[in-house]
This record gives C-alpha cells, sequence and structure tokens, in this order.
C-alpha cells in the first residue's frame, strides 16, 4: 500500500513506517499532522481520495550546495552557500 503526496510543491511516495523529508512545515516536533493524499494504491486498487497521517519528528538542514559564479575575461567571481531547511515526517496511516 502507498500513496502520492504533494508538500511544498513537490509530490512524494510514500508508505506505512516510512520517514521521507519535505519543505520546512511550521509545525512542532511531535504533533500530528493530516496530509491529503492525491492518489492511494492498494492491493493493486487505486483510489484518488484519502488521508495520510504523518507524526513530525523534527527539523533541520541539509548538506550545504556551493553556488559559484563566474563571469570570463572580467575577474568577477562570487561564492555562496545554501542548505535548505527541512522538516521530517513519519507516515503512521493511510486511509482510503
Amino acid at each position: 500500500m502507498y500513496a502520492i503526496v504533494a508538500l511544498g510543491g513537490k509530490q512524494y511516495k510514500v508508505s506505512e513506517g516510512e520517514t521521507f523529508q519535505v519543505e520546512k512545515m511550521d509545525v512542532e516536533t511531535g504533533k500530528t499532522v493530516e496530509v491529503d493524499a492525491m492518489l492511494i494504491s492498494k492491493d493493486g486498487k487505486v483510489s484518488l481520495k484519502g488521508k495520510v497521517s504523518c507524526e513530525v519528528l523534527g527539523h533541520g538542514k541539509e548538506k550545504k550546495v556551493v553556488v559559484y559564479k563566474y563571469k570570463a575575461k572580467k575577474n568577477e567571481r562570487k561564492r555562496q552557500g545554501h542548505r535548505q531547511p527541512f522538516t521530517a515526517l513519519k507516515v503512521k496511516s493511510i486511509t482510503a
């Protein structure tokens, strides 16, 4: 059994007991979040409506990504780092 959920402008394929990371959400650690499922597949049967119940495990930041801009023959160089914040979720249950 799995579900497709949309959070933060991205779609994720999740199943029960799985943990995954999404864009940072403004929710406290330990709280339960109800998410609308776009698609639920159970035993080969597909339904288009349902809910996914997730527990918030915590918040954090991804590994640093270095962005380097360079213009040839102009002596222009710019180095910049970025760490994307995320929220870790654990799927508790999927209901169709």
